[in-house]
């Protein structure tokens, strides 16, 4: 009986006490290729992964074997906090450990030094002691994992190397070695836990409660627990915990931790408010037009914890490169071991221990555990400034783009329109025409619509509107109190065979034409103005040798104008939303060393958005469209933000690669200095965790350079 992997819902569990990110490795790839599980993603930062529920035993199987100790739980049951790990009862008996281990060691190596020779049998006891206090864990998961073929991981080269030190009569080694790897995978675990923290503390903005009106009394429930249409109350000082309308009351609210703006905004009756701003001021009574699990910041939360599923080249080349590098320098060291002695060139003993310290040297943690970490911690840093990355692949290709295209309106310009002037033909009134107009759009929410309809000010009686259709990208096309009516751009008048006059020369905003009963009725001009740090973003780019291309459907006039504005390489005119992409895929030929970013409002350009390599979109806080169809959501409505991602890509990238050059550096100079005699094993377990720990701690600086940007 075959098993359908795609119809079984995967929730969200937590590996408790997951610290080896080598193992996290082995994990997500046993899950991946086990049926009833399917393919996956362990999300080490987090340490979440996302199971089939019928699939818990299976994977707790494959844990066990892979790293026993680690719990699954669901999500919402985990017991434990990063802090309670680190406080827990085994994690103080290893301190223990560590400290009776270190007190022998000690003992082991100043007694000979004061002229006091132990005899024989209780040198041995006390470093063998010291070396089991210690080791036994390593020895006794390296035996269970040689039994189940599963060679070559860290604690296979340490007790390896360790046994053959001890073998070779070269006990302070041995145990120096094996004390010195667990110390230093204890700080490691300390750091990548407060790695951890760090990330998550940027995304902890989730409200814990919300205050429910019910009838003359205000309960504190859970977020969860409110309905759709229910009244919430949120006091100054409180994080909104749902999306809604304001119904009663005025305040400024923070909106930093959504969009990364730094001035509060003023929420009145009416305005939209959204979970995860905080209130600063006045009480505001919120009528809750979302359930929290459809909420803006769930929707950021998620979107943030799982965009490690989507995995960057360069984190892909790693974890391929790790696998085939580990078994490689245990080969090296067998052939160090035996071929020079064999050929004359020493003795066994002598080209052994150079061999067991290049085992020492070859565990491939410092490379697994910080690219992740890079990663995750840049996709929370861009969090923090209010930039959605929906995964590490996507950062990845801001750091390689050539060509970025714009949408104009709404994107570059302000999408704020002004009715400027009102151009009736003989023989119509002004009047006439902004009323037949204004009841055209009645049904449109398109942002010139909104600005005509403001504009003529009255009611428009709905039983006026016998007909009703939309010409996608041309314009409406009505029926009015008996009139045929066409509005919108000048090719829907000229489909109908209707003739306009010449446009002028020199128009700064858009022709809206309107045709009654096949007749030219006139035009009305709106204007729109340009975003704030617009014209500032489009040099920055042009500056650093990135093309810009501006797309519209707007008339070529209007669509020059504006590029002349703003400084735009190129612009496109007269498009349909097929248009766009069209356009998007030819430059996409065009640069095929290169990444080509579209960069629109997420409502209209979804196509597009999500046919360009990166689609990027702009003000997207509570846009369902936006979150969907981009790549990547600046949640604030600042072209800049698109300066500030490519800018986090950038740093993000060089210290993973930092990391990744320091780490291979420092291990192969390692090897170098091992086989050739000059490298100790003592030298070599800084190789091995002192290099791990000093990556996962550069790792962490992708978090304090968003920090001090905001």
């Amino acid at each position: 009986m075959s098993i359908d992997i795609q119809s079984q819902e995967k929730l969200k569990y937590r590996l408790e006490g997951l610290s080896c990110a080598n193992c996290a490795l082995k994990i997500e790839k046993a899950f991946s290729s086990e049926v009833t599980i399917g393919e996956t993603s362990l999300n080490f930062a987090t340490q979440t992964v996302y199971l089939p529920p019928a699939a818990l035993e299976v994977a707790q199987r494959i844990i066990d074997r892979i790293e026993p100790g680690v719990i699954l739980r669901p999500i919402n049951q985990s017991s434990k906090s990063l802090e309670q790990e680190e406080d827990s009862s085994d994690v103080k008996w290893k301190k223990i450990r560590m400290l009776g281990a270190g007190m022998l060691l000690a003992i082991g190596l100043i007694l000979p030094v004061l002229n006091i020779n132990l005899p024989l049998a209780l040198e041995y006891t006390v470093f063998l002691t010291a070396y089991f206090l210690v080791g036994y864990e390593v020895l006794y998961t390296a035996l269970r994992n040689i039994t189940k073929g599963a060679l070559f991981d860290e604690n296979f080269l340490m007790a390896l190397g360790t046994i053959g030190a001890i073998a070779i009569k070269q006990l302070p080694e041995a145990v120096g070695v094996m004390l010195f790897y667990t110390v230093g995978e204890y700080i490691q675990d300390l750091a990548v836990n407060r790695s951890r923290r760090s990330i998550q503390a940027l995304m902890d903005i989730r409200p814990d409660y919300a205050n429910l009106v019910h009838q003359l009394d205000v309960q504190k429930v859970a977020p969860e627990d409110v309905q759709v249409g229910q009244l919430i109350l949120v006091r100054p000082g409180e994080k909104v915990p749902l999306d809604g309308e304001v119904v009663n009351g005025s305040s400024f609210v923070d909106t930093s931790a959504l969009t990364g703006e730094s001035v509060p905004r003023n929420m009145e009756k009416g305005d939209t408010i959204l979970a995860g701003m905080v209130n600063s001021s006045g009480v505001l009574t919120v009528r809750v037009t979302r359930p929290f699990a459809e909420s803006s910041i769930q929707k950021i939360l998620d979107l943030v914890e799982n965009a490690s599923s989507r995995k960057a080249p360069t984190e892909k080349f790693i974890t391929t490169f790790s696998h085939y590098y580990t078994p490689a320098v245990v080969f090296i060291a067998l052939g160090i071991a035996i071929i020079p002695p064999l050929i004359g060139m020493g003795t066994f003993s002598e080209w052994v221990y150079r061999a067991l310290t290049i085992l020492v040297i070859s565990c491939p943690c410092a490379l697994v555990i910080s690219v992740p970490l890079g990663y995750f911690g840049g996709i929370g840093g861009a969090s923090r400034q209010g930039i959605l990355v929906k995964g590490a692949n996507y950062l990845e290709a801001l750091t390689k783009v050539k060509t970025v295209v714009f949408d104009k309106t709404g994107t570059l310009t302000q999408g704020v329109f002004d009715v400027v002037k009102i151009n009736p033909a003989k023989g119509f009134e002004a009047e006439f025409l902004m009323e037949i107009t204004a009841a055209a759009e009645a049904h449109s929410s398109h942002p010139i619509a909104k600005s005509i309809r403001e504009s003529y000010g009255s009611a428009i009686d709905q039983g006026d509107i016998e007909d009703y259709e939309e010409v996608s990208g041309k314009g409406i096309r009505a029926r009015i109190k008996g009139y045929d009516v066409l509005v919108g751009k000048a090719v829907l008048l000229k489909d109908s065979g209707i003739l306009i006059p010449d446009e002028e020369h020199g128009i700064k905003g858009t022709l809206v034409y309107v045709a009654i009963s096949g007749k030219y009725a006139g035009q009305i001009l709106i204007s729109d103005r340009l975003k704030f740090g617009a014209k500032e973003t489009i040099r920055a780019l042009e500056n650093s040798g990135v093309k810009t291309v501006m797309l519209t459907g707007d008339h070529q006039t209007v669509a020059e104008s504006v590029a002349q504005d703003l400084g735009v390489g190129e612009f496109h005119a007269d498009l349909l939303p097929q248009d766009k992409v069209a356009w998007v895929e030819k430059l996409m030929n065009e640069n095929s060393q290169g990444k080509v970013v579209f960069v629109g409002d997420g409502i209209n350009d979804a196509p597009v958005l999500m046919r360009a390599d990166v689609g990027i979109a702009m003000g997207g806080l509570g846009s369902d469209a936006a979150i969907e169809a981009a790549d990547v959501v600046l949640m604030e409505d600042q072209p800049a933000k698109l300066l500030t991602a490519i800018e986090i890509a950038f740093f993000t990238k060089k210290i993973i690669w930092q990391n990744i050059f320091f780490a291979l550096g420092i291990k192969l100079g390692f090897v170098f200095l091992g086989a050739i005699g000059i490298a100790t094993m003592w030298e070599a377990v800084f190789a091995d965790v002192g290099v791990a720990l000093l990556a996962v701690l550069n790792a962490t600086r992708v978090n304090r350079h968003t920090s001090l940007e905001s």
